[in-house]
């Protein structure tokens, strides 16, 4: 089975809580581990937060953040109008007050990189939706037991 969502939102800070709650919603709607839940709304958190700072919106003035769920991954991505640099992971040292953001990106996710479609820059990730327990069996998912917000 496989679900996805597209959403465009304003190109404003405001913009991250409502993806935030939109896709923690959506993903325990239809019964992804809690776990996965979280991991996939701070990458999406993490993407858009970037996107705002560092790029330009969509021509429409927009950014577009979408998400597609099968039952073993959560890809999500995050488009906009593009920037002058790349985007990367940095290496921050430890007193450096940002730059942690697509290292933590790195770090939760499977996998991640970067699409460019004309003027437009697509930034995506998976996740994995299922909790895998030490001896490599996979578990049933546990139903969200709090609110998104």
């Amino acid at each position: 089975m496989s679900a996805s969502s597209v959403v465009l939102l304003p190109y404003a800070p405001s913009s991250v809580a409502v993806a935030r709650q939109r896709l923690c919603s959506d993903l325990q709607e239809r019964g992804v581990y809690e776990t996965a839940i979280d991991d996939a709304v701070l990458v999406v958190s993490e993407l858009l937060s970037n996107a705002l700072r560092h790029a330009h919106p969509l021509p429409s003035g927009q950014i577009r953040v979408s998400w597609r769920w099968t039952e073993e991954h959560v890809e999500v991505a995050v488009s906009d109008g593009g920037a002058a640099t790349e985007p990367r992971a940095g290496r921050p040292t430890l007193s450096s007050l940002g730059g942690r953001g697509l290292g933590i990106v790195e770090y939760l996710a499977s996998t991640w990189g970067v699409r460019h479609e004309g003027d437009i820059t697509t930034v995506w990730a998976v996740v994995t939706a299922v909790d895998t327990v030490g001896n490599g069996h996979v578990s049933t998912p546990e139903p969200a037991l709090r609110e998104c917000g």
